[in-house]
């Protein structure tokens, strides 16, 4: 049995009044992985800061971006 399986046998034998705090427990697994996206996200960006030069912070229009990339627009 699957620790999804495990969980979910778990689950259908709370009480629906007690749902509500399995919820928010769950809920905050689930934001914990959206902070730590955004703080790889961020860690990202600030090294991309760091280490470029000024020809990599060059804007080109979308469309000669994507002529380079062969992509038709």
């Amino acid at each position: 049995m699957s620790n999804k399986e495990i969980i979910m046998e778990i689950i259908e034998k709370i009480p629906e009044y007690k749902l509500a705090y399995i919820i928010s427990f769950l809920r905050g697994f689930q934001m914990d992985d959206e902070i730590e996206d955004d703080l790889f996200c961020e860690a990202l960006y600030q090294d991309y800061l760091k280490n470029s030069t000024a020809e990599d912070k060059e804007l080109i229009p979308i469309e000669e971006a994507a002529k380079m990339l062969g992509v038709d627009l």
